[in-house]
């Protein structure tokens, strides 16, 4: 067997490779004994069909078989033989495959890219720093009394204003005809929330019950129906009734109710500013996390193959269109999203690739593997978070492919601990990292 390499663009490679006459002749004949061996064909005793015979019946098989092992013997000898290794299934080429000549195909692919680590310690990263004001620890507890509202008749003979809730019928236009899925009965509307568009809720304030108004309104240009974005909108409403929130007083008496474990005011904020503390912990350490592989890949670049980008970056859109589907938006106005965010899609895509190829780089370099106890340990933590039993999760990270990802997952986080322990980490307030994204 003779093979040649190529270098094409960046990462891309060709191997050509020739295949001696005999060697295919050899194979061919390898496949009709075996046939010989294993078929029943009517008229013969099993194993003593004459081979013209098995090649009448099974040749067009046999030459797709031979094919194969050939394409796949040769190209893997050929990997070897060159120190190549290649990301994704080949492209494979070739003219003509018959058994009585020299067979020639070319293989095009791409390698995976040489990772060189310039720098992976005592890098520089901002760390969000914890706190949890008391102003939002009293918005936790206003939306648990707001939860537990009434709404109850607005008696006083005054108009409507922001925090009333208004029900109203309304009807929509656009130039004169009625807007699809724009018209509505007795619906309670709260003014000041912001929840129909600009200028529909303030139009409504200082009407009385009983009242109709006509507001000519403008959809915004990034409306999410394309159809109707920056369209001009009339909409008729009718105020029916006015009705305002009556909250509980926060009292111990009110904190009895909730069932969380606590019996007075000084207890639940307590309760809540733990919570929150745990819940913005972890948020920080998922966002410094990424941050420190951000800086990883900034100090340590690697080509990325352009296959593993087209499938990641399509990946990302995907998982994108599934939340967003979810939250009402519908086709059109997603290629429109995806288009405008294409540019951002790309490079976190980019990013992706790069810190994988560098933590799998590291954890080779630095001998950091996760080991059985450390599977062990993962499942029982997901156990304790998610309240199911550790045997079901046993069970399920029993499959081969879900316990090669856990195994990355831990060997991940373990890397990513590595670079964090010898890395220049700043605490900086929320203010800092958010103004840094501005600029």
């Amino acid at each position: 067997m003779k093979s040649t390499v190529e270098s094409l663009e960046g990462l891309e490679r060709k191997l050509n490779i020739e295949v001696p006459q005999e060697s295919v002749q050899n194979e061919f004949e390898l496949a009709y004994k075996n046939i010989q061996r294993q078929a029943s064909i009517p008229g013969f005793r099993k194993g003593k069909a004459p081979i013209k015979t098995i090649e009448k019946m099974y040749g067009d098989r046999v030459k797709q078989d031979v094919l194969q092992n050939l394409v796949q013997k040769a190209y893997e000898s050929a990997l070897n033989e060159h120190s190549l290794n290649p990301i994704g299934f080949p492209n494979i080429k070739f003219d003509e495959f018959e058994s009585d000549q020299d067979f020639s195909f070319s293989a095009q692919f791409e390698v995976r890219p040489k990772i060189e680590l310039k720098k992976y310690e005592g890098l520089k990263v901002q760390k969000e720093r914890l706190e949890i004001e008391d102003d939002r620890i009293d918005a936790v507890i206003d939306n648990m009394l707001q939860s537990r509202a009434e709404n109850v008749p607005v008696l006083e003979d005054r108009p409507a204003q922001n925090g009333d809730i208004a029900e109203i019928d309304f009807d929509g236009f656009i130039d004169g005809a009625p807007l699809p899925g724009g018209q509505g009965k007795n619906h309670p509307l709260e003014l000041g929330t912001n929840s129909f568009i600009d200028g529909f809720e303030e139009g409504l304030v200082g009407a009385k019950p009983g009242e109709e108004r006509e507001l000519n309104l403008k959809f915004p240009e990034e409306y999410h129906s394309a159809d109707i974005a920056g369209k001009n909108v009339t909409f008729k409403v009718k105020v029916n009734k006015l009705l305002k929130k009556s909250l509980p007083e926060l009292n111990d008496e009110f904190v009895a109710t909730l069932g969380a474990g606590v019996s007075t005011v000084a207890e639940l904020r307590d309760l809540v500013k733990k919570d929150m503390e745990q819940s913005e912990s972890q948020r920080i350490e998922d966002e410094l996390k990424n941050r420190i592989l951000k800086v990883l890949v900034e100090n340590n670049p690697v080509d990325v193959p352009k296959s593993l980008h087209a499938e990641q970056k399509q990946r990302l859109i995907q998982n994108m269109a599934q939340r967003l589907q979810q939250q009402g938006m519908n086709e059109k106005d997603f290629a429109e999203y995806t288009q405008k965010w294409d540019g951002d899609f790309s490079d976190s895509a980019s990013n992706m690739i790069q810190s994988s190829f560098l933590i799998d780089e590291l954890a080779e370099k630095l001998e950091i593997r996760a080991t059985e106890k450390d599977v062990n340990a993962k499942i029982q933590e997901y156990a304790a978070q998610s309240g199911i039993e550790p045997e079901r999760l046993n069970e399920y990270y029993a499959e081969d492919d879900r316990k090669s990802q856990l195994r990355y997952k831990i060997t991940e986080d373990k890397v990513v601990q590595h670079l964090l322990d010898k890395a220049e980490v700043q605490e900086v307030a929320k203010a800092v990292l958010a103004d840094e994204k501005k600029s």
